[in-house]
């Protein structure tokens, strides 16, 4: 071949090169700016059409906006607290001197940057041991709550002997965002360390794993820019969540995304002298099963835009954003460097050494093969019942949302704060449920508050703001704050709401709303356990089109449905123990489930999809018999690397020290290694082997006489 129609066949790789190192330098700061664009206020994402969040809405007609309470707890300096029994050791004074002293400071916190409302006045626990006032603060406040929350530390402190706790929704916020600072710059590094590391043992080469977590983070950069415009225009929510599983997303899917092509154009290196028809060839044999495994996820993602959850929403389009930016750059970007780069890029391995595709491969998958050769009932048989007994245990896993000292994994400030609080007060004080009812039915809402089991108290918001004046009357409607007797955040406290709401409901002409900070918890779950109702089916079924489209068959299409649903339902009683008797857990956040459902699903069938294209294509030339051997040695190595390096990717979730993404890591981390090692190299292969043509009807293999091969 001459050298200029060399030349001219390298142009079109360095063009595409420089337009993504472009796009790179350009897009690619924004993958450490999504932060400024984020919002940990949890108001932000109720429920669209739940009760509570009308009460949201209604609310804003009585204190212009909703606000987000911060409760100061003083405790007398010297007095030592048994958690468990609630006990104090009196080593100091009493607290009741001290009341006017807090009153003072609370009053003084009314002029305060970001405070909104009428501060309470100090309140005295029964015991005399603790004091508390209610500081309402804005919601909007974004970076400056830390900075409001340590004004009123600051002021809090100047009551003498004692000692100042915060806690209420706004301390637990500013500890969500302490939770998320520096996600950007943590997590990515933790990720993609991992990644290289996991490349460099697999491919023992220097320059491949560096192109490929090039690609990764070009991906991520488009990703993120793409957000950002988006986010910055209100047309999508990010909050750290979001933002941590968009990352670990982008990284793992275009690192899986491209070992696959990677192992494709090394085979066909070894059978082609051009390094561009070798990557031609390649192309046109994975890029089918790329964008197939792509699409798995990118639908399953957006499935979630049904959901009435808003986090749930917005993290559907988001992801679908990253995971399509991934394709994107494996499939322009990635093979442009590996043509430019030839044989160097495997260096020091020799690709051309390797012998080609043919089913001959040897090691651990040609045994593993020949195991499901020999016994495929006797291996489907043994696999499919360890996996059901897995499965037996996913009804312990709980998702009624986890109490306040269970959010972070370390204890937060706020987490100590409401333990103390709760210890010397009612569990609802300084966080009741909120009533919207009609002016002329107060009394009678108030008295069937009062009578509803669990609830400690309910007053009538007043136009004073002090205890005993006139109702505030709005547009007809009165507000009506109740205190319940347990901790707003526990499960007791969800189901007073619910008495409450039938009580207040019941009242004719009261058109009564229950909201508030346990009201809104619990429409969360109720909403979680609808939206998981909906989009479970919806998920399975696009799933199933996809696998139909791709392998031009209906019985093995179900069948790797039925698998990867198997292996999701595993792993939920795995995860169950582990996160009961090994991390602590009571139970999970309402949205583990589904979350670990879209990711573990459309992810894990993105394995069945790589392993039963090769094995369609080593069929159609070999016979049914011989291509799932085939397709098994040649994917096996591949594959596991992709698992073992999503798995890695989800894991690093777990440097953010929030029992949501902790959860998360582990069900798909888990759950991804059990696909990779069992579902797709022992259940599948056997029971297609075992079946035989038959797995692919309707399609001309189902019709095949060759399947001995």
């Amino acid at each position: 071949m001459s050298t200029t129609p060399r030349r001219a066949r390298l142009l079109v790789p360095l063009l595409l090169i420089a337009v993504w190192l472009g796009v790179g330098g350009v897009l690619g700061p924004y993958a450490g700016r999504l932060g400024e664009v984020a919002t940990n206020d949890q108001a932000a994402f109720l429920p669209r059409s739940a009760e509570s969040t009308a009460v949201v809405t209604a609310q804003r007609a009585f204190r212009q906006d909703e606000t987000l309470p911060a409760i100061v707890v003083w405790t007398r300096t010297g007095t030592d607290t048994d958690t468990d029994t609630g006990t104090s050791t009196d080593t100091g004074t009493g607290l009741a001197e001290r009341r006017a002293d807090a009153d003072r400071v609370l009053a003084s916190l009314a002029d305060t940057p970001g405070v909104a409302g009428q501060v309470s006045p100090a309140l005295l626990s029964e015991d005399g041991e603790a004091l508390e006032g209610v500081v309402p603060l804005r919601t909007d406040l974004g970076d400056d709550l830390a900075g409001t929350l340590d004004r009123i530390r600051t002021a809090a402190e100047r009551v003498p002997g004692t000692t100042v706790q915060l806690a209420g929704p706004a301390a637990a916020q500013a500890d969500l965002s302490d939770a998320f600072a520096g996600i950007d710059g943590l997590l990515l590094v933790v990720a993609l360390v991992t990644v290289l590391v996991i490349l460099l043992l697999v491919y023992r080469s220097v320059l491949l794993p560096l192109v490929i977590i090039v690609a990764a983070v070009l991906a991520l950069g488009l990703a993120c820019a793409i957000v950002y415009a988006l986010a910055d225009h209100d047309l999508v929510r990010v909050d750290g969540q979001v933002q941590g599983i968009l990352s670990i997303l982008v990284i793992g899917a275009a690192t899986d995304y491209a070992l696959l092509l990677t192992a494709r154009y090394r085979e066909e290196l070894a059978a082609r002298t051009d390094r561009t028809d070798a990557m031609r060839a390649a192309l046109r044999q994975s890029w089918g099963a790329v964008v197939a495994s792509a699409a798995t996820v990118v639908l399953g993602l957006l499935a979630l835009l049904l959901s009435d959850l808003t986090n749930n929403r917005a993290l559907g389009p988001v992801g679908a954003i990253g995971i399509v930016c991934a394709v994107v750059a494996t499939l322009t970007f990635l093979p442009a460097v590996l043509v430019a780069l030839g044989r160097a890029a495997y260096w020091p391995a020799k690709p051309g050494a390797r012998p080609a595709s043919g089913g001959t491969g040897e090691g651990v998958w040609r045994r593993v093969a020949d195991l499901v050769d020999r016994a495929p009932r006797r291996v489907w048989a043994v696999t499919l019942a360890a996996l059901l007994a897995g499965a037996a245990f996913a009804p312990m896993l709980t998702s009624k949302g986890v109490p306040l000292d269970e959010t972070f994994v370390n204890d937060a400030p706020s987490v100590a704060a409401q333990r103390t609080l709760s210890e010397h007060f009612p569990g609802g004080s300084g966080n009741p449920a909120v009533v919207i009812a009609a002016a002329d039915r107060l009394e009678p809402v108030l008295a069937a508050a009062r009578r509803t089991e669990g609830v400690a108290g309910a007053a009538g918001t007043t136009a004073s703001g002090r205890p005993g004046g006139a109702p505030l009357v709005v547009d007809g409607r009165v507000r009506v704050d109740v205190t319940l007797d347990d901790a707003a955040d526990s499960e007791a406290a969800q189901r007073t709401v619910a008495r409450l709401r039938t009580a207040l409901h019941a009242i004719p002409g009261a058109d009564a709303l229950v909201g508030g900070y346990t009201a809104q918890r619990y429409d969360t779950l109720r909403t979680a356990e609808r939206d998981r109702t909906l989009i479970v089916p919806v998920v399975l079924a696009v799933i199933f089109l996809i696998l139909t489209g791709l392998l031009r068959s209906l019985l093995l299409p179900a069948l790797l449905v039925a698998t990867v649903a198997l292996n999701f339902l595993a792993t939920l009683g795995v995860s169950a123990l582990v996160f009961r008797h090994v991390f602590g857990f009571g139970g999970t956040d309402p949205s583990v489930p589904l979350y670990g459902f879209v990711f573990l699903v459309a992810l894990g069938v993105d394995y069945n999809i790589f392993l039963m294209s090769r094995v369609r294509e080593e069929s159609l030339r070999h016979g049914v018999r011989q291509g799932v051997l085939r397709g098994l040695v040649t994917t096996g190595g591949v594959i596991t690397s992709a698992g073992v390096v999503l798995a890695a990717t989800f894991a690093a979730l777990g440097v953010i020290p929030l029992a949501f993404l902790v959860q998360i890591a582990f069900i798909v981390a888990f759950g991804v290694l059990l696909d990779t090692l069992v579902v797709r190299s022992l259940l599948v292969p056997a029971l297609v082997r075992d079946i035989g043509a038959p797995v692919w009807w309707p399609s001309r293999l189902g019709r095949s006489d060759r399947s001995d091969g």
